[in-house]
């Protein structure tokens, strides 16, 4: 972290503000709630932990057990089935189901009024 010094950074109004509060001592001025980067998405560890889940979830799907991928992975019995419950649910509202319509002219007119 850089610290700068306020008489070179802030308006002398505000500088004298803040001086009548806290003289001589570090003040950390956080950033805008808008400007914060979710955990885990500078390191790329929330990619890795998503595509590690996935691996679990394939897995699973394909007949590994739950203490086999504990063993694997290094998770517990509780974590490995909190990834395969929650990669479940998600696959269950997946948007790329085969009855999707493509083409937006697949749909037929409909005209309003009296039949």
């Amino acid at each position: 972290m850089n610290y700068k010094n306020g008489k070179d950074v802030l308006p002398p109004r505000l500088l004298e503000e803040l001086q009548r509060y806290i003289q001589g001592e570090l003040l950390y001025i956080p950033k805008p709630q808008s400007e914060r980067a979710a955990w885990g998405e500078k390191s790329g560890s929330r990619v890795m932990i998503e595509r590690r889940n996935e691996e679990i979830f394939r897995h699973y799907e394909d007949g590994r057990t739950v203490p086999e991928l504990e063993r694997e992975y290094h998770l517990s019995g509780e974590s490995i089935r909190k990834i395969i419950v929650k990669l479940r649910s998600a696959a269950a509202f997946a948007l790329n189901a085969p009855d999707t319509v493509d083409k937006a002219d697949a749909y037929e007119p409909v005209r309003a009024g009296k039949r």
